[in-house]
């Protein structure tokens, strides 16, 4: 059966302009629900980052940069410059702890109970040397409280400072600093020399330099004997390490550490 031929306009250029259209508008809604699928997916996994880094009791660098998942190389023995840092323990210590951390990294704050317990019960044999890692882009003042830390540390009180500045974590403002020092005996007129000249900047700029060449993506982050641990972590996670290096070195194991 023969049928009637479809009315001319079926057949015309507008047809091709009409289907060309619906097909483009089909393109570009598919687009968008795979752009919109692959930022919930980026941002589950930024949070899962976070959450994990909450566990692990770290304060990253940056949540969102991709070195975040890759984690410290537990194979790999770095080499960190400690001369001239401060530090806590004989410099002939078999056992050296590298501490890259911010004064106001709550982390850092957290861990400095597990650091002493350290030094409690290994004594002698370990050395604690402090490197500095201020997170600017998260700690308004973490630079200036470094800063302070080192000027404090050319009149031989960095410890001192250092404590009083993690316990006044929500006080680190320049104000604030200078009135610890004055608290703690320092001559403050130094001190403010200190805190603002090129040498002290320097030694602060050395430190991030170097976190960074060690791929340090957080803080606080720890090198013992040059095996990096990272975090927050309990007394037992740093005497599997330490112990480890002690019988490496065929050093007996404080029985402490050993019954823990």
């Amino acid at each position: 059966m023969e049928r009637e031929p479809r009315p001319a306009k079926w057949q015309s250029p507008q047809r091709f302009r009409y289907w060309t259209l619906i097909g483009i508008i089909a393109l570009i809604v598919i687009a968008g629900m795979n752009v919109y699928e692959l930022d919930r997916r980026r941002t589950d996994l930024n949070a899962r980052v976070e959450q994990l880094a909450n566990v692990i009791g770290i304060r990253l660098v940056n949540s969102r940069s991709p070195s975040v998942n890759a984690g410290p190389d537990q194979t790999k023995v770095y080499t960190v410059r400690t001369e001239g840092a401060p530090s806590l323990g004989p410099q002939t210590a078999p056992i050296r702890i590298a501490e890259f951390s911010d004064f106001q990294c709550e982390y850092c704050a957290r861990v400095g109970l597990t650091l002493t317990q350290i030094r409690e019960v290994y004594k002698d044999e370990v050395q604690i040397v402090w490197k500095n890692l201020p997170l600017t882009s998260i700690h308004k003042n973490a630079m200036g409280a470094a800063l302070a830390s080192q000027a404090a540390y050319n009149q031989g009180k960095f410890w001192e400072f250092h404590d009083k500045l993690f316990a006044n974590q929500d006080k680190l403002d320049v104000d604030s600093l200078k009135q610890y020092a004055a608290e703690l005996g320092l001559n403050t007129t130094q001190f403010e020399t200190d805190f603002q000249s090129s040498d002290v900047k320097k030694h602060i700029g050395a430190d991030i330099g170097e976190a960074e060449s060690l791929g340090i993506t957080g803080t606080p982050t720890f090198f013992i004997n040059g095996h990096m641990l990272v975090g927050s972590q309990p007394f037992s996670n740093f005497a599997e390490l330490i112990n480890a290096e002690l019988q490496r070195l065929n050093i007996p194991i404080p029985p402490a550490a050993a019954a823990d």
